[in-house]
């Protein structure tokens, strides 16, 4: 496997969205957790209309010099507040032109292809939404048990 930076990455993500092309890559950091894992899930972006980007919608944006795939959380004309599912507390605000493109499918390590309009990708994106109140716990909760999965499936043989 190839490593290269991420200004590099996101600049061909951008020159292939604004061309129209859509671009799947495998997801790092555990932002989006527990509906997103890092490293193991996919994603497919397509180049999105900016006048129809709404709550719930997961994009990728740019963010004081970064690259961010997170929620939309609400927008107010031409502004929009995004958080990650898997922070309890920080919230980005950015505009609809900071936008680059907009998750269409997540691909699943199984094989299993999701479309974002799907109740399968839906409800469980509603349902985590909805959690709000118990979200730190459950975050903490999901944490531990996946690194303690990860710690344990790393002492069986290859």
């Amino acid at each position: 496997m190839k490593t290269i930076a991420n200004d590099t990455f996101f600049a061909w993500v951008e020159a292939e969205l604004a061309e129209g092309r859509p671009v799947r890559f495998r997801l790092k950091g555990n932002s989006m957790f527990p509906l997103l894992r890092n490293g193991k899930d996919t994603v497919i972006l397509e180049k999105c209309n900016l006048d129809t980007l709404k709550p719930m919608d997961v994009v990728l944006f740019r963010y004081k010099g970064n690259h961010v795939l997170h929620r939309i959380l609400r927008r107010e004309n031409n502004q929009l507040l995004i958080q990650g599912d898997g922070s309890f507390v920080a919230k980005e605000q950015c505009t609809v032109d900071d936008v680059v493109g907009k998750v269409v499918q997540v691909c699943r390590p199984s094989g299993k292809v999701l479309s974002v309009d799907s109740w399968q990708w839906r409800l469980p994106s509603r349902l985590w939404r909805l959690s709000n109140p118990l979200r730190v716990f459950l975050l903490r909760l999901g944490h531990l048990c996946h690194s303690t999965v990860s710690w344990a499936t790393s002492l069986l043989p290859s």
